[in-house]
């Protein structure tokens, strides 16, 4: 049988709370994290991700706290990112709550803490979150860094490539042209992406109608990511595990009460 379809809520936050722009600028307030992870978790998302989009751009740690707070509200798997540059930092998330984490920066600087991350933890610990974009490289996507402020100049699908050669356990897989803009996933980036590699992939960025989500699924995505179609109250979780279980794919039925 076919594993599940996951659906999972991306809280991006900064200086404590979620926010949301579009292609990561003109960013509005959208809530609380801790209030926010909660009612995903009573809503049916399957795991949650909670991104410090500012923490690597400022040379700060994530934030343990509203980690450790938010962990306490979820009982599905809880992937963190930001600011992530060492094995002690990847133990301390673990120990605050975190069930994986997400890296992107800190990898592209030194590659080597892949590998030093997963002979540590396993690599069903470590996401590797590529935040690419259409650009003149080798296969037509960079890498960028630093929260999307920085082009890195490494083409996405050969920076793929090394990285779950170093042991990543899955790909968070996010779009900046895409990304907020409710006009759907970059079908293009995921089929690429999928064709080089049979690390678990999360499709990120762009989420807008349901038959968005199916067609990343279709594209190759394991994992679809959205944030703003929740945050704004645009599509609800179960709503979206209907549609998709309408159209005979696999995904966790969400409890009714």
């Amino acid at each position: 049988m076919s594993l599940s379809i996951r659906i999972i809520p991306c809280l991006d936050v900064t200086d404590g709370r979620v926010v949301k722009g579009v292609n990561f600028t003109n960013l509005i307030d959208a809530g609380d994290p801790v209030e926010m992870a909660a009612l995903y978790g009573k809503e049916g998302a399957d795991e949650l991700t909670f991104l410090d989009i500012s923490a690597s751009s400022s040379g700060r740690e994530t934030t343990l706290e509203i980690v450790r707070r938010t962990a306490e509200q979820v009982f599905i798997p809880l992937t963190v990112g930001g600011g992530i540059r060492t094995v002690k930092d990847v133990d301390r998330l673990l120990r605050a709550g975190a069930d994986k984490v997400s890296i992107n920066t800190s990898a592209i600087a030194r590659p080597e803490l892949i590998a030093e991350i997963a002979d540590t933890f396993g690599s069903q610990v470590l996401v590797l979150s590529i935040d690419a974009r259409r650009a003149r490289t080798e296969s037509g996507f960079e890498v960028t860094t630093h929260g999307g402020r920085q082009g890195s100049g490494l083409d996405a699908l050969t920076w793929i490539e090394k990285a779950c050669s170093l042991g990543v356990g899955e790909i968070l897989l996010n779009s900046m042209d895409a990304d907020g803009t409710r006009a759907g996933y970059d079908i293009g980036m995921i089929s690429a992406v999928r064709a080089i590699t049979t690390v678990p992939l999360i499709a990120s960025g762009g989420a807008g109608t349901l038959a968005d989500f199916a067609a990343a699924i279709d594209a190759g995505a394991n994992a679809l990511l959205a944030a703003s179609v929740f945050h704004f109250g645009i599509h609800r979780i179960k709503d979206i595990k209907s549609y998709l279980g309408s159209q005979n794919y696999p995904v966790r039925t969400v409890a009714t009460f």
